[in-house]
């Protein structure tokens, strides 16, 4: 009975010491963070977000350019005198909003020869959006970006809209870099004074990309 008695004091007396220390451990203020006690969890069950408010991308692209059909005099056609490959660069920048969703904003250029070793240049300038979903490792962005091209062909210039939806994915190398494909569609048209006049480029366009975070 007595060694009974003396093994539950000890209990008692090593919980009562282990509460008493966990108490000055979170009065200590250099154990908070802005007033609040850091906690730590084993929990395996839910990763914390790749991404937050604020973090952006910078993403540099380099690529080939595919034109497709072109709606001209009230019927889409292949442009026959047009090179079937083309090349083509863009810069872009990425601002997450919370852990999927970005806006931000683009410049490319893009060069397309034809049969008579003319070039067709175009400058895609505009604003875009989209969101991120995360399959371990790899990132693939879902984005649509809108805005102005100039264009220039021989002696022609023209200062047209475009709209470009892509998909891309992105293999997470190291916390600062990603490096991956990104697959989109261009859509160039020209609107005339003559409605029947008006045409509609359609490009598709196939990048390698590297994406720095910050």
């Amino acid at each position: 009975m007595i060694k009974a008695k003396a093994f539950f004091l000890l209990c008692f007396i090593v919980i009562f010491t282990a509460a008493l220390f966990a108490q000055e451990e979170a009065d200590n203020p250099e154990n908070s963070i802005n007033g609040e006690i850091p906690l730590e969890t084993d929990w395996y069950g839910e990763l914390p977000p790749l991404y937050s408010m604020g973090d952006k991308t910078f993403t540099i692209s380099l690529g080939l350019i595919f034109p497709t059909l072109f709606y001209e005099n009230g019927q889409y056609q292949k442009l026959s005198n047009m090179s079937v490959i083309g090349g083509a660069g863009c810069l872009s920048f990425n601002y997450f909003l919370d852990s999927n969703f970005f806006i931000g904003g683009e410049i490319g250029g893009q060069f397309n020869s034809t049969i008579a070793d003319n070039m067709l240049y175009i400058i895609p300038i505009g604003f875009r959006g989209g969101c991120q979903f995360l399959i371990w490792k790899m990132e693939i962005p879902i984005s649509l970006a809108i805005g102005i091209a100039p264009q220039t062909y021989l002696d022609f210039n023209y200062l047209g809209f475009f709209a470009k939806g892509g998909i891309a994915t992105y293999f997470r190398f190291n916390p600062d870099w990603s490096f991956g494909l990104n697959f989109s569609w261009t859509w160039v048209p020209q609107w005339k004074q003559e409605p029947k006049e008006n045409a509609n480029g359609n490009f598709i366009n196939l990048f390698f990309a590297a994406r720095y975070h910050f």
